[in-house]
């Protein structure tokens, strides 16, 4: 028999399903909400492998819908974490230019970021560099004194905390094999029973695909799982950085390049790479399952976007394996780094979404079945607007004119 009726069920327990679910119990207190994640915690995956920075938005195009929810998640979770004694530093960030031929694109960064509101944003000459980050090197560069640092596992925690609160309840070691709707209500099927809900919202990340394949949505993209690899700068270089350190991305990737970040809980870590992950879960450079590869080989975008990009793919990999290359990458902004200064640090995989087409797709993705929301591509910066994505899925059931949830509580 399903476990008790839901209103909501939210298939993903990292922090943009949880936020999702916060939003709930909030806008209708009592709600029935139940959270259904695969792994014995919450916050496994995305969420606890990041670099806990809280993003500006200063990267994104105006107007585009990561822009907005970026620029307004940024407070929200500022404020979030005020309240609810969630450790957070606003650090600042600089970015810097690293030859001359990379100061138009530092420009139409600061461009872009004057068009989503940001304040405080300044152009810096390159002694000016030298006056925030010592030890970074640059011909120009932006200040962002409002990007910060925060551990998002914590936060997600946070989040789970007053769902419960609220009534809600999460379901750990939850997997979803499949789902089967009926007229007004969906069942979930997992690997400890079914969950039944009138509204089902897909946030389960780097699955969230095969999630709205069981739905028979009809996508023209496929998860690509991308796996970064950081290092830990030793303590005796800790001072090296002051905050948040950047070089200038190319616009052709949704990658920020190697960059340096202070942690809210102490030391300083530098990367990451981008490799192409050979499982969906991967945080190793030998972890591979068959079945996620052939996943997106037999994808036709796979092989567009191959052919496009396997120079990068290569520098990549090369830093990947080779450390050196990964310090002279670093070098480019901190010349005085050396490979003693680094020790191996953690990975994380980021589920990017890869179109039809060969395009990584660079804005959030949402797509719609039947009594079920699925959140298709919210990659970096996700954690950052998880309360505006929150709302914004919340806000787009209302006006698609949804369930009526109040009438279910």
């Amino acid at each position: 028999m399903p476990k008790r009726s839901n209103a909501v069920a939210i298939i993903g327990g990292g922090i943009v399903g949880l936020a999702t679910g916060l939003e709930f119990t909030r806008r209708w207190p009592g709600i029935s909400v139940a959270v259904i994640e695969k792994e014995s915690s919450l916050a496994g995956h995305q969420t606890s492998h990041n670099s806990g920075v809280i993003h500006s938005g200063i990267y994104y195009k105006p107007g585009s819908l990561k822009a907005r929810l970026c620029v307004e998640g940024a407070t929200a979770l500022v404020r979030f974490c005020s309240e609810n004694g969630v450790p957070y530093d606003i650090c600042g960030k600089v970015i810097v230019a690293i030859t001359e031929s990379e100061i138009p694109r530092l420009e139409e960064l600061f461009r872009r970021g004057q068009g989503n509101g940001l304040e405080g944003l300044r152009i810096l000459q390159r002694e000016e560099i030298r006056e925030i980050e010592p030890y970074a090197t640059g011909v120009r560069g932006i200040q962002v004194p409002s990007t910060g640092i925060v551990d998002y596992a914590r936060v997600a925690g946070k989040y789970a905390e007053l769902i419960a609160a609220q009534g809600g309840s999460i379901h750990l070691s939850h997997e979803v094999i499949g789902l089967k709707r009926y007229p007004g209500y969906t069942v979930v099927e997992t690997t400890q029973g079914p969950v039944e809900a009138r509204l089902v919202v897909n946030c389960a990340g780097l699955h969230s695909d095969r999630i709205s394949r069981m739905a028979k949505a009809k996508l023209d993209l496929t998860i690509v799982p991308f796996r970064g690899e950081y290092y830990d700068i030793v303590p005796e270089k800790h001072h090296y950085i002051k905050g948040l350190l950047y070089p200038v991305p190319d616009p052709r990737f949704p990658f920020l390049g190697v960059h340096f970040t202070r942690r809210i809980g102490g030391g300083v870590e530098a990367g990451p790479n981008a490799v192409l992950a050979l499982k969906r879960e991967g945080y190793s450079r030998t972890s591979f399952l068959a079945s996620d590869v052939a996943g997106y080989l037999t994808f036709p975008g796979f092989w567009i976007m191959a052919a496009k990009n396997w120079q990068m793919s290569v520098g990549e990999y090369r830093r990947s394996w080779s450390k050196a290359a990964f310090v002279r990458a670093l070098q480019r902004l901190m010349p005085e780094l050396s490979a003693e200064d680094l020790v191996p640090g953690g990975s994380g995989v980021r589920a990017q979404a890869l179109g039809i087409d060969g395009k990584l797709i660079d804005d959030f993705h949402f797509a719609y079945t039947e009594g079920i929301v699925h959140v298709c591509n919210v990659p970096s910066p996700a954690a950052t607007a998880s309360l505006a994505i929150g709302k914004h899925i919340v806000d787009t059931i209302v006006q698609r004119g949804g369930i009526d949830l109040a009438a279910v509580n």
